[in-house]
């Protein structure tokens, strides 16, 4: 039962969701007791703030209430952001990891930690060992943000900061023929 009303409630919550300006990360409804238990997880480029999940959570509880009847019980509404342990699965999981240090384990091959520059629909650059190279998605087994205490060092920013303008530059010229 829950998964058919999760099905039924997921398209009444992302509208709600990308009107207050907010991607769904994540939707699940689970039982608990009498009540649905119903978690939303909700992302954005610049981040989610407190206020922001505030905003997210009256907007989905008002969505709920007006469409009571697919939900036919009392409910809890859980709206949070994705914890910095999200798998990156999707390509703005790893636009938005941009600058961050990753470690990406390949589904041949040794994992390994890299700093995510340029990302792209079907592939992201990412540093490696003062190296740039490109790790396509397709050929990803899991990737995570991992926790940096101190700030990037300066010359790997430049190297991603560099590879990206030629990137841009590269698609800005191809698309012009």
């Amino acid at each position: 039962m829950p998964g058919e009303l999760a099905s039924r409630l997921q398209p009444i919550v992302a509208e709600a969701v990308t009107a207050a300006g907010f991607d769904l990360d994540s939707f699940e409804v689970q039982q608990a007791g009498r009540r649905q238990l119903v978690k939303v997880v909700v992302d954005s480029d610049d981040g989610v703030g407190l206020d922001e999940v505030a905003e997210v959570s009256r907007k989905v509880a008002a969505a709920l209430d007006e469409n009571e009847h697919v939900l036919a019980s009392a409910y809890t509404l859980e709206v949070t952001s994705p914890g910095l342990d999200r798998p990156l699965t999707q390509p703005r999981h790893w636009r938005r990891a941009r600058l961050h240090l990753v470690k990406i384990s390949p589904v041949e091959g040794a994992p390994f930690i890299g700093r995510v520059g340029h990302t792209g629909e079907d592939a992201a650059r990412v540093l490696e060992g003062g190296k740039i190279r490109d790790v396509r998605y397709a050929d990803v087994a899991k990737a995570v943000v991992e926790i940096e205490f101190k700030q990037p060092p300066a010359e790997d920013l430049k190297l991603l900061e560099d590879d990206a303008s030629g990137m841009i530059a590269a698609e800005t010229e191809k698309g012009s023929k």
